[in-house]
């Protein structure tokens, strides 16, 4: 007898977390259905042969004329991301509305008698803007590439300083094009707080800059949670303690799916302590330095004394810029790699950054082309001291055992509520 189906649709999954949290709260084997054409998705909905789908971009409004019957807030809206397939009918629903107003609340994102700057105008802009509308938002403004329909244009909207909550709705910055951004939050004076509902990576481009500001900023994972949760209600039939699971449910994959990047003076003992805390955590380990010897064919010392210091710390970026969008590991760098601003966003848009500080004479010194020791280590310190402050979200002091730091590091990882 064939199982029935149930999965998620969308033009491109390849980032998609979906199944792993679908499985994580439900009993069902739920399958990632990637539809690259709408002649596929067309296709794919003409046969109905699934008992419930959640579906993403771009299809969100594309399968409103499939379903028999649409919830009235979906109708509403404009999108469904979640469809049930009862006895041969299509019943659509949209769990982003509840999934969004989820993830403000959480935060502490009121909207009433704001002024609101929503990024986009795709399927997730409408579901958005109900968010808002029903939260009291004193005006919503919308802005896009194209300023097509009322909408502004990205450098308009740059010039809107009483705008004081933005939310992004678009990919912009999701993986695996990180690191880009539509507008920047320095030029909102009134900003306080920023949403963004891509959720991988955890922290984008557009939300790092806005930790930046000082103001609270929150990416999609608790809202993709919420969502998921609230679609397994359609799907089962069944009433949960969404207040329960959600926070719960987003907790665990946020560990799981975390990296830790280890940052420290040369020979303070990331790589040992690093190799021994992915152990501990059930994570991959990335030793920086050797994947930047694995990828060039050049040990480092001979990269520093046949190109010089500019030129690995061109191949370090580099190579972090790659290693960094993935998740679940523990990524141990090079003493220097907080050096350029760039590596310390890419090391943080995953998870936490851990300094490991040890006492400059218990430094080990042998093999590092930075790191000869006295005066010159001493005076390496000094300079690089305020950058792994800066960088890092939690220290460990490394002045024990193996044991005892790898204890304290899982502490401190678990204990971290930003996750």
């Amino acid at each position: 007898m064939q199982q029935p189906l149930y999965g998620l649709i969308g033009g491109k999954l390849g980032h998609s977390y979906s199944k792993i949290i679908h499985e994580k709260i439900a009993d069902y084997t739920y399958e990632l259905l990637p539809l690259p054409t709408e002649a596929e998705a067309r296709t794919f909905m003409e046969k109905r042969a699934f008992a419930a789908i959640n579906v993403t971009i771009p299809y969100k409004q594309f399968v409103i004329p499939y379903c028999d019957v649409v919830d009235p807030k979906a109708q509403a809206i404009g999108a469904v991301n979640t469809i049930v397939n009862r006895d041969g009918k299509l019943y659509g629903y949209n769990t982003d509305y509840a999934g969004f107003a989820y993830l403000a609340g959480a935060h502490g994102v009121d909207f009433a008698g704001k002024t609101v700057l929503i990024l986009g105008t795709g399927g997730t802009h409408s579901t958005v803007t109900a968010v808002c509308r029903d939260g009291g938002a004193k005006e919503i403004l919308t802005a896009s590439r194209t300023g097509k329909d009322d909408a502004l244009l990205y450098s308009e909207a740059m010039h809107r300083p009483d705008v004081q909550i933005i939310v992004n709705t678009t990919p912009c910055g999701m993986f695996p094009n990180v690191g880009q951004c539509l507008i920047d939050p320095k030029a909102f004076p009134a900003l306080e707080a920023v949403l963004d509902v891509v959720y991988n990576p955890f922290r984008t481009e557009l939300l790092l800059r806005a930790e930046d500001c000082g103001v609270t900023a929150a990416g999609g994972f608790e809202m993709l949670v919420a969502q998921a949760v609230f679609a397994t209600e359609h799907f089962t039939g069944r009433q949960l303690d969404t207040a329960a699971i959600i926070p719960a449910v987003s907790r665990e994959l946020r560990h799981q799916l975390a990296n830790v990047s280890i940052i420290g003076m040369p020979g303070c003992g990331k790589s040992t302590v690093g190799a021994a805390l992915a152990k501990r955590l059930d994570k991959k380990f990335v030793d920086l330095d050797a994947e930047i010897e694995r990828r060039t064919g050049h040990n480092i010392p001979d990269i520093f004394a046949q190109e010089g210091e500019d030129a690995f710390r061109r191949y370090e970026t580099d190579v972090l810029a790659e290693v960094a969008k993935g998740n679940s590991q523990v990524i141990a760098c090079g003493g220097g790699v907080i050096k350029s601003p760039a590596n310390t966003r890419a090391l943080r848009q995953n998870g936490p950054v851990l300094w490991v500080r040890r006492p400059l004479e218990a430094l080990a010194t042998g093999g590092r082309p930075l790191s000869k020791g006295g005066a010159a280590l001493k005076q390496l310190e000094a300079e690089r001291t305020p950058l792994y402050e800066a960088a890092s979200t939690v220290v460990l002091e490394n002045n024990g055992s193996l044991t005892a730091a790898v204890d304290k590091a899982v502490q401190l990882f678990e204990a971290d509520e930003r996750l």
